[in-house]
């Protein structure tokens, strides 16, 4: 087995360190490209690793894919708190989905998008079969509870998934073409197999729920501080879910560049590839480690500065639901652009608008195509319920989208 890593650590050792790849099946798959020609048996034992789900016959009618050779793939993080210990919550009897986020790798593979969507949002959800067999009713509430309806009566993460696409692709007019989970036991055993991961905060953090202290500047973090650094949340910053996002699309970047740096180590390499592998979950039309090498493969090209990750424009729904302190509606019109350059595989931030096409508008940090919409076949569900689709005009014209690339790090601004 050495022997088959250590070519493995070499091929790895000769790749370009700026052409950095998307989050953990990315720094999969970026290994597996040699592992298939020097590991069969591994490779058979890292497909084994993997849970694979087929929730097409749970998603009902899809949006129109007008763009068949890109790719809008889905990541889940689970909230279960099985395994873990107290500071990470309890009580829960369903999982959530702690991070929701959707990549779009364009067909011509020379540029890619990471999109949070902040859980808090409050959305329209639609009827989702639950794991007793019946339909929920249709309802409106925070995004994430669309993972816990799925969920229920059975902790079933593929009913929690289709629930979750399903209400992202009625309330976006996006298709979602693949998901991939990532719980939270496999996320540490990931960052064990590393040694550790940097990260770089601005800011002392001193957080007493999950045992987090760190002082400014950078540091290598532990399994446990990993974890604490991209769930904290009510004592760090602002508190709101939207800071702990931009954290956590840093980490991401961290995570995949001490892959590359690590990964020379044999031993390292097959630790990381079979945590990484049992903490996913994947939907079966992938095609399993094959299809995650495959995708690896189309993503080699990409440079860290045509990866960009931002979130979805918002704001409190307290603005129109005095009431409501927790939740947040997504900014319009400028939620509507974004999403109609998903559906068109055109950039949507700023950073990477030199690549988009000459039917795209750039206004601002924002894009606006006035026609896209309509040229989908498919588009976005109206809300019911005005305090889930209003957007008071003075918010909605100064929102942006605030981004990054994969190559930029918080402490440089």
């Amino acid at each position: 087995m050495r022997s088959a890593l250590s070519k493995v650590a070499g091929w790895v050792r000769h790749w370009p360190r700026k052409k950095i790849l998307i989050w953990g099946c990315a720094s999969l798959a970026l290994v597996l490209v040699a592992v298939a020609g020097t590991g069969y048996v591994m490779l058979r034992h890292f497909n084994a690793n993997l849970q694979q789900d087929d929730i097409s016959g749970l998603l009902g009618n899809q949006p129109v894919n007008t763009h068949p050779q890109a790719e809008n793939i889905m990541v889940i993080g689970s909230d279960s708190r099985q395994g873990l210990s107290k500071e990470y919550g309890s009580g829960l009897v369903t999982d959530q989905s702690d991070t929701l986020m959707i990549i779009h790798i364009p067909a011509d593979r020379q540029w890619a998008e990471v999109m949070s969507i902040p859980r808090d949002s409050y959305v329209s959800i639609p009827a989702c079969e639950m794991g007793d067999g019946q339909l929920s009713s249709p309802t409106q509430g925070k995004i994430n509870e669309a993972f816990a309806i799925g969920n229920l009566d059975g902790n079933n993460t593929k009913l929690g998934v289709a629930c979750t696409v399903k209400t992202v692709e009625q309330d976006t007019g996006i298709y979602i073409n693949h998901f991939i989970v990532v719980n939270f036991t496999g996320f540490e055993d990931m960052v064990s197999a590393l040694g550790g991961v940097y990260e770089c905060n601005t800011t002392a953090i001193n957080d007493p729920n999950s045992g987090l202290h760190l002082s400014a500047g950078t540091h290598l973090l532990t399994p446990p501080q990993a974890l604490g650094y991209v769930r904290a949340r009510y004592t760090i910053g602002d508190g709101s879910d939207l800071e702990r996002i931009g954290r956590q699309q840093a980490f991401m970047s961290s995570l995949v560049s001490r892959v590359k740096s690590e990964l020379l180590d044999p031993l390292a390499i097959y630790k990381f590839l079979d945590a990484t592998t049992r903490a996913l979950t994947i939907d079966s039309q992938l095609g399993g480690i094959t299809g995650l090498y495959n995708l690896g493969q189309s993503l080699r090209s990409i440079p860290s500065a045509k990866i960009a990750f931002f979130t979805v424009p918002n704001y409190p729904r307290g603005e129109v639901v005095p009431s409501d302190t927790a939740n947040v509606l997504w900014t319009e019109p400028e939620d509507n652009a974004i999403f109609a350059s998903f559906r068109n595989d055109e950039p949507a931030s700023s950073t990477l608008f030199s690549t988009a096409t000459s039917s795209t508008t750039a206004v601002g940090s924002k894009l606006v195509t006035p026609t896209a919409t309509a040229s989908t076949g498919s588009s976005p569900t109206a809300a019911a319920d005005p305090a889930v689709s209003a957007s008071p005009s003075s918010t909605a014209s100064s929102a942006e989208i605030q981004d990054r690339t994969a190559n930029q790090s918080i402490c440089a601004g």
